[in-house]
Formats: C-alpha cells, structure tokens, sequence
C-alpha cells in the first residue's frame, strides 16, 4: 500500500458500465514524512474518503480485491483512511490536528 493525500475528485459520466457507482479520487502520492513525492494517480474510492484526507492506497491486481471493486477493471483503490502515523517514535501526521 502507497501513502497519498486525496486532491481532488473525477466525475465521468460515461465509463464502462462494470465501473457504475464507483467514486474516482485524484492522489498525491507522499512519502513517509508527509512530504508530496512524483506521482498523481487516479483510484477508485472503497472507503468514502473525501478531499485533503491521507490514505492508503493500492495498484495492480491488489486494487481487484476490495467489495467495491471486485471483479472490476480498477488498477488503484483507496483502501484506507489514515488516522495517524510515526515515524522512528514522532508523530508525523495526526488526522484529528489535519483539521
């Protein structure tokens, strides 16, 4: 699973029909200081997070194993919303002080 931050949202209004009532999220891929790394990407959404919330995200054949996107052509998914995270015992990110 990948850090992101969730930017921004994509509404598509034609897609392939196996892909109906799926929510898109636009990512921020970032490393595990908070910092913005090289990388947008595009996920189907399987856990209601909104925009400027931290997730985890998974890609490739992992993306296929959620309810929501099982047996579905998706190569990324939102899996998790981020409460909080250390690194080497500091507090890096606390979802409650994100405001």
């Amino acid at each position: 699973m990948i850090l992101a931050k969730v930017i921004g949202t994509i509404v598509s209004t034609q897609k392939e029909s196996s892909m109906d009532g799926l929510k898109f999220l636009i990512l921020q891929q970032i490393d595990s200081n908070g910092k913005e790394k090289v990388g947008i990407v595009v996920a189907a959404d399987a856990v209601d997070a909104g925009v400027g919330e931290i997730v985890l995200y998974a890609s490739g054949s992992s993306a296929r194993q959620t309810k929501r996107t099982e047996n579905r052509p998706c190569d990324a998914v939102v899996m998790a919303i981020v409460d909080n995270w250390e690194v080497e015992g500091k507090t890096v990110y606390k979802k409650s002080a994100a405001g």
